[in-house]
């Protein structure tokens, strides 16, 4: 009768025991161990519309993987994972601060140079979806001071935005308005990053504070597809 060598070379590979003479038919169709394929415990959302990826995607039918509890019965705008992670806390205090009277729902912070471009865009955008917005454009008159404005402002606003571009990076460098807005947003829970034609890493390198929030970004999507997900978390 064959005698097992395990006690004198082991089993610990598929091999060894392969060759043993009295644990070979055991291990017969043993597979090796590198043609191993682990099972993959991704977790699998539903979708309700086109998928797409990353951290700022998502909107209209844009993907994201999974719907948070906020997004309405026909929205098919999918967020990640980190995305939800980010907004819940915003959207709770808005849901508790839904009663409160006279206040908008985003304040929009942004560099004077984008006045008329991306912080324009984002405000028509948001405002077609149905969000007030705090805009110094439209809302600080003329002659009056601008940063008692801004103040009163981020005091009757829900949810602070910054639009985080490469003309707000050199803005807040200079400490000029911007960086002056953002340092009261700062001191706020509620501040969402919007961060568009620039990244986290070259905003790090200027305001680790505001980098270590996470927020919403244009990389991977279009600035529509931002302002449909601001819209879902920031309207009661």
């Amino acid at each position: 009768m064959a005698r097992c060598t395990a006690p004198r070379e082991g089993h610990r590979s598929a091999s060894a025991a392969a060759n043993c003479p009295a644990c070979r038919s055991r291990f017969g169709g043993y597979r090796s161990y590198g043609s191993y394929s682990p099972p993959s415990y991704a977790p699998s959302y539903s979708s309700s519309g086109s998928s797409g990826g990353g951290r700022g995607s998502g909107g209209g039918s844009s993907g994201g993987g999974t719907r948070p509890r906020w997004s309405k019965s026909a929205s098919s705008v999918l967020y990640t994972p980190a995305e939800v992670r980010t907004l819940t806390p915003v959207r709770e205090s808005v849901e508790k601060r839904a009663a409160v009277p006279d206040l908008r729902d985003v304040f929009l912070c942004h560099a004077w140079d984008d006045r008329n471009g991306a912080a324009k865009e984002l405000h028509d955008l948001l405002e077609a979806r149905g969000v007030s917005v705090w805009f110094s454009e439209k809302d600080v008159l003329l002659g009056s001071s601008l940063l008692r404005e801004i103040d009163k402002g981020l005091a009757k606003s829900r949810v602070g935005l910054v639009l985080v571009t490469p003309a707000f990076l050199t803005r807040v460098k200079a400490e000029g308005i911007a960086d002056k807005e953002l340092s009261a947003l700062l001191a706020r829970d509620l501040l969402v990053p919007v961060v568009h034609n620039t990244t986290y890493d070259a905003l790090r390198e200027v305001s680790p504070l505001l980098a270590s929030r996470s927020g919403l970004s244009t990389a991977e999507g279009s600035m529509a597809s931002v302002a449909t997900k601001l819209a879902e978390v920031a309207t009661p």
